[in-house]
């Protein structure tokens, strides 16, 4: 008889290549190996903005939920932080000059409908963005800072500093997927969900791209 494999492991083995690929389009590996420039580190604040507005929106929409609320915390809390980043990398009129691209409304619009309405929808769209900014997420901040002489502002978004182990932080997450309890059909429900957010984040990339270049 062979052993089940835990939720976590499976969700993290099933939607692994998709992780990749989107830790692998191109606009993102020239931030991170240095021939990305500081404006292309705005514009991926800017629609950072507006996936965690939706995405926060639907956990306070949630915190009711007996199983999604089991998630929500203050600590993984990005909005007010990402709001000051832009007022240091924009200035006090950023709220004037900033505009999702169409992928970003497109993730959003998923947001304000799955993950505000449905407890395993929102669990994989909050386990695909903040379990990404625990892990990833502290490697991006470190090669900003070094590339772009920040300290702590303009790099807030990846600084959790109410989180003193991150690690042990995402195993417990991990044992709280695990033990949610959902049927075969729920869980493979979950895991398209994933695979959506993933899809989301590499066709994000993609448009950062293309309005690059649409600016050159």
């Amino acid at each position: 008889m062979s052993a089940v494999i835990p939720f976590s492991q499976a969700l993290r083995e099933r939607t692994w290549s998709s992780h990749g690929d989107s830790e692998g389009a191109s606009f993102m590996s020239d931030l991170m190996t240095g021939k990305g420039t500081r404006d292309d580190y705005i514009a991926l604040v800017t629609q950072h903005y507006f996936i965690y507005e939706a995405l926060e929106a639907a956990a306070a929409g949630m915190a009711d939920d007996a199983v999604a609320a089991q998630f929500i915390s203050p600590q993984l809390t990005r909005l007010p932080a990402i709001e000051q980043d832009l007022h240091f990398l924009i200035g006090d009129d950023w709220r004037d000059t900033v505009v999702p691209l169409s992928t970003t409304q497109r993730y959003v619009d998923r947001l304000n409908t799955v993950a505000a309405t449905w407890s395993g929808g929102f669990i994989a769209h909050h386990y695909t963005r903040y379990l990404g900014d625990l892990s990833g997420g502290q490697v991006i901040r470190t090669l900003m800072q070094r590339q772009f002489g920040f300290e702590t502002n303009g790099v807030g978004f990846y600084l959790f500093d109410q989180i003193a182990r991150p690690k042990q932080f995402k195993e417990t997450y991990r044992h709280q997927l695990d033990a949610v309890g959902w049927d075969a059909e729920e869980r493979e429900r979950v895991i398209d969900e994933v695979l959506i957010a993933y899809r989301f984040n590499t066709e994000l990339f993609e448009d950062l791209s293309r309005a690059k270049a649409a600016a050159a």
